[in-house]
């Protein structure tokens, strides 16, 4: 709850971007968003509460910078969930096939997933918050498990400028 707080107010939504860009002194941040540093820092305050932003200190000057792995928590809790009966030895592929609109497309011996309920894309799988290294059509489920899908979502982790000497 602490976290959609922190997300309701658009100043903050802009420190958060501002930030997920670069790391930044709050003086810096303030005077990039045309605030005061009062203002700013009361922001921070609650950014960092909500464990959306993080502070470095090197020695006296202290340093902000964004946590979006923070965000994807929040996507998490809007995830939809089902409950499917299987019997031992199901696969994913029929979990899935029972939850949803699954469209899959043969390689060799593997079904690959490209669209769940029309929404079109790359996605991988965990059973029981572990990464799957297997095709779903062959991930036989034996216990009480929960599978996560999750849709890859093209996101900028690093940008690097090459230059040639």
């Amino acid at each position: 709850m602490i976290m959609l707080k922190a997300l309701s107010s658009q100043k903050r939504i802009e420190i958060i971007k501002t930030l997920s860009k670069e790391q930044m002194h709050i003086s810096a941040l303030a005077k990039r968003l045309k605030i005061s540093v009062p203002v700013a820092a009361k922001h921070v305050r609650i950014l960092e509460k909500a464990g959306l932003i993080e502070r470095k200190e090197y020695g006296r000057s202290h340093v902000l910078k964004a946590r979006g792995d923070r965000l994807y928590e929040i996507l998490d809790a809007f995830a939809e969930r089902s409950t499917v009966k299987l019997s031992r030895g199901s696969s994913v592929l029929d979990a899935l096939k029972m939850t949803c609109a699954v469209e899959t497309k043969r390689i060799n011996d593997s079904e690959l997933l490209i669209s769940i309920d029309g929404k079109e894309g790359y996605y991988l799988y965990e059973v029981n918050n572990r990464l799957a290294d297997i095709p779903m059509n062959n991930y036989k489920l034996k216990n009480n498990d929960e599978i996560q899908l999750k849709r890859l979502i093209p996101i900028t982790e690093r940008k690097i400028t090459v230059t040639i000497r």
